[in-house]
C-alpha cells in the first residue's frame, strides 16, 4: 500500500517530494502511535488515504503561518530551489504539461475526486470517505470533472481544425 499512499500523498502536496514524505511520514506515525484510529467504518486504505489528506492539509496550514510570519518579520522573499526534482523533470513533456494545465483549471475537489479514481483505483464511493463528502457530492464533482477535462483538452484539437 505504501506506493499508492505516497502517490495520493505526492497529489496531496502539489507534487512536492519533500513535503509528501513528510506528510507521509506523519501520517505513519498518527496511525502507529493512535492519534488517527481506525474504526472499521471503511477499509484501511481509505481511511488511511483520509489521514494522509488531512495530514498535507495541516502541513499547508503551518508552511501558510510560518511564511506569513517570516514574511511579516524579515520581507525576505522565498529562496526557489535550484535543482528540480524527478517529478519536476518527468512531467516536462508536451502531454504531461498539456494534461497537468487541463486538470489545473478543474476544482480542486474536481482534481482530487478524478485523482482518486483514476490513478488510486478507488470508487467513487472511497473517494467521497476520503475528502469527507457525501456520495452524491462525489458523483457530481467526477461527471462535472471528466466532462470540463474532456472539454478543455478537446478546445486545442477544435481550433487546429478551423484553421485554413
Amino acid at each position: 500500500m505504501h506506493p499508492a499512499s505516497f502517490a495520493w500523498a505526492l497529489w496531496c502536496c502539489d507534487r512536492r517530494r519533500e513535503d509528501a514524505e513528510e506528510v507521509l511520514q506523519s501520517a505513519y506515525l498518527k496511525a502507529f502511535e493512535g492519534t488517527a484510529s481506525f474504526n472499521g467504518d471503511s477499509s484501511l486504505r481509505t481511511w488511511f488515504f483520509s489521514v494522509i489528506r488531512r495530514t498535507a492539509g495541516e502541513q499547508r496550514r503551518r508552511r501558510w503561518l510560518r511564511q506569513q510570519l517570516l514574511d511579516r518579520w524579515f520581507l525576505a522573499p522565498p529562496e526557489a530551489s535550484g535543482a528540480p526534482n524527478p517529478e519536476t523533470v518527468a512531467t516536462a513533456s508536451q502531454t504531461s504539461r498539456v494534461l497537468l494545465q487541463a486538470l489545473a483549471a478543474l476544482s480542486t475537489r474536481q482534481r482530487e475526486v478524478l485523482h482518486l479514481v483514476f490513478y488510486q483505483d478507488m470508487t467513487i464511493e472511497e473517494a467521497a470517505r476520503i475528502l469527507n463528502i457525501s456520495l452524491g457530492t462525489a458523483r457530481t464533482h467526477f461527471a462535472r470533472g471528466k466532462q470540463q477535462l474532456r472539454q478543455i483538452l478537446a478546445a486545442p484539437n477544435d481550433r487546429k481544425e478551423r484553421r485554413p
